[in-house]
C-alpha cells in the first residue's frame, strides 16, 4: 500500500494488480478483451475462499477492505497498551522493569526494583514506578524494545557518548518517558477522526507492521539526542529540544517518499 497524499487529506490507497505468484482457480477464463472485466477467479490469501472477480478493481476493494481491518485492529491494540497504567504490584510489570534493567546492563546485578542503582539509568529517584505516570506502562514497553531492539544506540545514548556534552545532561530514563508522552501527543490516536496529516500517514504505517509506534519511538530518541547536540543544549532547554524533535519527526513522516518508519531518513541514525 502507497500513501497518497493531496492538499487536504491524506488517502492511503495505492491501486494493485494480483500478485503473479496468486494461485488461479479452473472455473475458467473470460473470452473478452475488453479490460473492464476480469473473468479470471483468484485465490485471496491463503486458506481463504476462492472469489472470482467480473469487475475491473475487485481486487483492489477487497485488499482495501482487509488492510483497513487490520489497521482498526492494531489501532485499538495501540490503545489498549496506551491506556495501561504502570503497577509496581503486577508481576508482569515487575518483570519488565528487571529485564529493562538485564537489557541495560546485562553483566550488572540488580538489588531490588526500589534500588538507587536506578538513578544511573537517568530516573529520579530509587523507585521507578513512580515516573511512569505521565505516560504509563507503554513507555516501560518503549524502552525495553529500543535496548533490545537496536542496543548500540541504545548504549550510546545511555552513556552519553558521541558529540560534545553538557554538564548538565538530560535524564537518560525520563527522558525516554517523555518521548513516549511526545509521540503520544502527536499522533493523537483517542481522537474519533484523524485531525491531521501525521495521524493518517502513521496509521498507513500501523497497519503495514504492529511495531510502528515503537520504531518510532526509537527514531524520535535519536533525532532529540542529535538535536541537543547540535544546540549545546543542557537540562534546561529539554523542553524546547522536545519540540524541535517532534517538528522534524512529523516533517519526515510526510515526505513523499517515506512510506514505512524505516524509510524516514532519520533511522539510519539507529544501530
Amino acid at each position: 500500500m502507497r500513501v497518497v497524499r493531496t492538499h487536504r487529506n491524506c488517502v492511503a490507497i495505492r491501486t494493485l494488480s494480483p500478485p503473479s505468484s496468486i494461485t488461479r482457480c479452473s472455473h475458467g477464463s473470460a473470452s473478452s478483451s475488453d479490460d473492464a472485466t476480469s473473468g479470471t477467479p483468484t485465490w485471496i490469501g491463503k486458506g481463504l475462499t476462492c472469489v472470482c472477480f467480473k469487475r475491473k478493481g475487485t481486487y483492489e476493494r477487497i485488499y482495501i477492505k482487509l488492510t483497513l481491518y487490520r489497521q482498526e485492529e492494531r489501532l485499538k491494540r495501540l490503545k489498549h497498551r496506551m491506556k495501561i497504567y504502570f503497577d509496581a504490584s503486577r508481576p508482569d510489570h515487575q518483570e519488565a522493569l528487571r529485564a529493562l534493567w538485564s537489557a541495560t546492563y546485562p553483566d550488572r546485578k540488580l538489588h531490588g526494583l526500589i534500588s538507587d542503582q536506578w538513578k544511573e539509568m537517568g530516573w529520579q529517584g530509587r523507585d521507578p514506578s513512580t515516573d511512569f505516570r505521565g505516560a504509563g506502562f507503554i513507555s516501560l514497553e518503549n524502552l525495553l524494545f529500543f535496548a533490545k531492539t537496536f542496543s548500540t544506540s541504545f548504549q550510546r545514548l545511555l552513556k552519553k557518548q558521541g558529540g560534545k556534552r553538557s554538564a548538565w545532561e538530560y535524564p537518560f530514563a525520563v527522558a525516554g518517558v517523555n518521548i513516549t508522552f511526545m509521540i503520544m501527543q502527536m499522533l493523537d490516536l483517542d481522537a474519533s477522526k484523524p485531525r491531521t496529516f501525521v495521524r493518517s500517514v502513521f496509521l498507513q504505517m500501523l497497519s503495514e507492521n504492529e511495531w510502528a509506534f515503537d520504531l518510532l519511538y526509537c527514531v524520535a530518541f535519536v533525532v532529540m539526542d542529535k538535536q541537543w547536540l547540535e544546540r549545546n543544549a543542557t537540562y534546561m532547554e529539554f523542553n524546547d529540544v522536545l519540540k524541535s524533535t517532534r517538528a522534524q519527526v512529523e516533517r519526515e513522516l510526510l515526505m513523499d517518499d517515506v512510506l514505512r518508519i524505516e524509510d524516514m531518513p532519520s533511522y539510519a541514525l539507529l544501530s
